[in-house]
């Protein structure tokens, strides 16, 4: 998004006493940093907030990505009161007042009422249906807001009557972007390159985050009459709950090569040791779910197919449960990752095709490996001399070519000898004997 022209049009001043945070809240869907997929031109909230039609909707998404700012917005948009309900901590209690709030507001001036719920996962079934008949009747636009799977924690009731909308975590550009807001109005105060790249490291795509730390570290330098802030001032500056994963120094990023690295050496140990550090540092656990799988893709593969179905159960499980419980089916997960035979076989091949299929340009799939589903393409030879693998002894066709024609066969996939991937190994060994044979044969009848 672009970047307004004045910051000072935007926000409050910080002699008014409102945190940075809040004090950038976006005043319009046009200064929202993020979330491009859902308000860019044409994209599905855009074109809502353009419609005038409101509508409930579920918004998906870690903290601190513009969940509670999209809500307001759509309340300003449309004229509408906005109420807010923490389902930390309130109850059926606050509902009935936002239904006695709304059908006022209904009275006097025939509008519904934007009713948001932050954290809505936290009510139960029975706080969740008193919301139904309201939805239902118009009186209020729900917009719920959740860190978990709506598709286990919202009754299905609700689900159906709102839109679900999933939000992302800030990238790095985005989070420059706001730093730049941030750093606006600071006249010669200037971050630099190692600290700002602290900063993003620890704010890991939310905003929120960010700017309190950004806050914290403008006063401290303030306070000492700086003009400038490098990577040690800004840890000594942030206290242990914003320095996250800073603590004694390290890099978020050095904690997760450290845990990647202890499971790609097989270490379950120091694997755990690594996870411990991250959770207690306050990373999201999705992150270490979703570098698991990665793990399992990229360091494991085919030597134990069922390292992926480990990580994949393991981050199902931890969206059920949450924390602290499903932690340990992540710790689990990280054991068996480390433990299991070691393969990049997979990863190594498919970044040899790319390189050459980069390089190589595009060719014509040959003739027999193309469908014919009209009569049209069977008589311009679709198909044709295409053998039927199933037909065949050992449901093998071969001596087959599959690749272009003048692409000579290719052996990038390259098995080790560990685990399943040895037996696979053993397979293609054998393939190619048989491919060998009747190449040899046909060469042979050929002359």
């Amino acid at each position: 998004m672009a970047i307004p022209q004045s910051m000072q049009d935007l926000f409050p001043s910080a002699a008014d006493g409102v945190p940075l945070a809040e004090r950038m809240r976006p005043r319009s869907i046009d200064d929202v940093v993020g979330q491009s997929h859902l308000l860019g031109r044409g994209k599905p909230l855009r074109v809502a907030f353009e419609s005038a039609r409101p509508h409930s909707m579920i918004l998906w998404g870690p903290p601190g990505v513009g969940k509670t700012t999209l809500a307001r917005l759509m309340a300003d948009a449309f004229g509408l009161n906005f109420i807010a309900i923490s389902a930390v901590l309130g109850g059926v209690k606050d509902i009935r007042e936002a239904v006695d709030r709304a059908q006022v507001t209904r009275a006097q001036s025939g509008k519904a009422t934007v009713v948001f719920v932050d954290e809505v996962h936290r009510f139960n079934k029975a706080q969740q249906d008193a919301f139904l008949p309201h939805v239902e009747s118009g009186l209020f636009v729900f917009v719920g807001a959740t860190t978990e799977n709506p598709s286990f924690e919202v009754i299905g009731a609700l689900l159906s009557r709102a839109a679900v909308y999933v939000l992302q975590p800030l990238s790095r550009d985005e989070l420059e972007t706001l730093l730049h807001r941030a750093l606006k109005n600071e006249g010669e105060l200037q971050i630099q390159e190692q600290a700002r790249s602290m900063l993003f490291d620890l704010a890991d795509g939310d905003a929120r985050r960010l700017l309190n730390a950004i806050e914290v570290v403008i006063n401290a330098a303030r306070d000492n009459k700086l003009a400038s802030i490098d990577g040690d001032f800004l840890r000594d500056s942030l206290p242990a709950t914003l320095r996250r994963f800073d603590k004694g120094g390290e890099n978020f990023y050095d904690q997760i090569s450290a845990l990647h690295k202890s499971v790609r050496g097989s270490d379950p140990d120091a694997s755990l040791y690594w996870m411990a550090r991250m959770f207690d540092g306050g990373v999201d656990p999705r992150y270490v779910a979703r570098r698991a799988i990665r793990m399992a893709t990229e360091d494991i593969g085919l030597a134990d197919p069922r390292a992926l179905e480990v990580a994949l159960a393991a981050a199902d499980t931890y969206e059920r449960l949450g924390s602290p419980e499903g932690e340990l089916a992540l710790a689990q997960a990280i054991v068996y990752l480390a433990c299991a035979p070691k393969s990049n076989a997979v990863y190594r091949a498919f970044g040899a095709v790319r390189a050459f299929v980069q390089q190589d340009g595009s060719r014509p799939v040959p003739m027999h490996l193309r469908n014919a589903p009209t009569r049209l393409m069977k008589e311009l030879g679709y198909g044709e001399g295409y053998r039927y693998a199933h037909d065949e002894a050992g449901a093998v066709a071969a001596g087959e070519t599959y690749l272009p024609d003048g692409v000579a066969a290719q052996q990038w996939y390259q098995p080790t000898d560990r685990g399943v991937e040895a037996r696979i190994g053993e397979r293609l060994e054998e393939l190619r004997r048989l491919s060998g044979t009747a190449l040899g044969r046909s060469m042979r009848e050929a002359k």
